[in-house]
């Protein structure tokens, strides 16, 4: 008898993917090259683009959708006729950085209506460990009837995606599998390398492997929090933190991490995960919390040395204007969630701070709603008192001290703030500072 994994290379099962982002049409249009698959999500607005081979996330351009066996649906009756269900659909936190698992927690709805005995349910999406037994599992038994390792069985591969990056992809990373039995452990991971060259990683356990991918981010999360207040303390010495970086990393052992605005839908959201199970178990993780804190801080603190250099400048902050350039979560992506730009904006606004905002990548009518911070289109020559370059899109790159300039009300004291400290080589030329 045929497994579930050959009956998908022969089509006569079908692969179905619940969430259709930066994560999950990447991972559908991989897996139809090789099988047949439903890509399914919420928004129909968002499956009419892909239907016209249009990525929303504008990650993917049109050759991706080439030769896939793929049929896109808003539609949850559409799920029925599917098999093996991947399910990845974005785990945010809430206004107090607990975990909200509702979009988890309704994909599983949804897919337990459509799910029947035989079938596959894989999470790729970000969790505590425990999160795929403890919560979501129940809600497939309770809306399909069945029973989890009798009628159907269950797994999860953490997502390894990273919006922009074009040389680690699916395809590349070694993928961590992990199944509810060892049947559905080899059935998944033989299911996954049609689509990972770079092969799979079999986690002893769906814990094990929940738990792999949510240190991931909090080790980088913890060690990027070491070098933000490392350069909090070197900005009160009055050096460079960069330039510390670069000669402590001539010893070969040095981690390479830099200081920066932590944000997005990762780093700055999945430690709270961690730490929030960690509370449930009674235990308060403090080395973690403190991270989470000193990152969290870094929007507010640039803001604040934005201001103070202002006073220095003799400029009254009621009066000033400043430039922000780029408010994304990273260069080169249209991605705005969780972006810590906004909190240097904020912080500049409770000084009563005028500032223009521009972004070649972020769309303005998301800014607007998402945030309630205006776009320009370009920012005005002579107009500004600092200019903060807030993330370093490959448009700003071959800026030159000449082109700050041209941005300045005064040329003598108009200043640049650099948060990723692209432009050391112009500080001489400049009134700077960065992290």
């Amino acid at each position: 008898m045929k497994d579930l994994h050959q009956r998908l290379l022969d089509k006569e099962a079908t692969l179905a993917v619940i969430g259709l982002g930066y994560v999950g049409l990447p991972i559908a249009l991989a897996f139809a090259r090789h099988i047949r698959v439903i890509g399914f999500d919420i928004h129909a607005g968002r499956v009419e683009q892909m239907k016209q081979c249009i990525d929303p996330s504008e990650e993917l351009d049109e050759s991706a959708f080439d030769g896939c066996d793929i049929t896109f649906t808003a539609n949850p009756e559409d799920l029925k006729s599917a098999q093996f269900y991947v399910v990845a659909v974005p785990t945010p936190i809430n206004a107090t950085n607990q975990p909200d698992l509702s979009p988890l927690l309704s994909a599983s709805k949804t897919v337990g209506q459509a799910l029947s005995a035989g079938d596959y349910v894989v999470y790729e999406s970000t969790v505590y460990p425990g999160c795929t037994e403890e919560d979501c599992i129940p809600v497939l038994e309770a809306h399909s009837g069945l029973t989890f390792g009798q009628d159907f069985k269950a797994g999860y591969s953490p997502e390894r995606i990273n919006p922009g990056d074009k040389v680690n992809t699916i395809e590349t990373i070694v993928k961590v599998v992990s199944g509810s039995d060892e049947e559905s452990l080899d059935v998944i991971a033989r299911t996954y390398d049609l689509v990972v060259k770079a092969g799979t990683h079999r986690a002893s356990s769906i814990k094990v492997a929940e738990a792999s991918k949510i240190i991931e981010n909090t080790q980088r999360d913890v060690n990027i929090a070491l070098i933000n207040e490392l350069s909090i303390i070197f900005n009160r010495v009055g050096i460079n933190t960069f330039e510390v970086l670069e000669a402590a990393g001539t010893k070969w052992n040095f981690l390479k991490f830099t200081p920066g605005l932590v944000g997005g839908h990762c780093i700055g959201v999945d430690p709270y995960y961690l730490t929030w199970r960690a509370e449930k178990l009674g235990y308060h993780a403090k080395v973690i919390n403190s991270g989470r804190y000193v990152n969290d801080s870094m929007g507010y603190y640039a803001g604040k040395q934005v201001v103070k250099r202002l006073l220095e400048q003799g400029i009254n902050p009621l009066e000033a204007r400043v430039l922000v350039m780029g408010v994304t979560f990273k260069e080169n992506v249209s991605d705005i969630r969780n972006s810590k730009v906004f909190d240097v904006i904020r912080e500049l606004h409770s000084f009563n701070v005028e500032t223009d905002v521009i972004d070649p990548y972020a769309a303005t009518d998301q800014v607007d709603r998402e945030y309630g911070v205006g776009m320009k289109e370009a920012p005005t020559e002579a107009g500004y008192d600092a200019v903060i370059v807030a993330v370093n899109h490959q448009e700003y790159v071959g800026y030159d001290s000449d082109s700050f300039h041209r941005l300045f009300k005064d040329r003598d004291k108009g200043f640049l703030v650099d948060i990723k400290g692209i432009y050391r080589h112009l500080a001489a030329d400049l009134n700077y500072w960065s992290f």
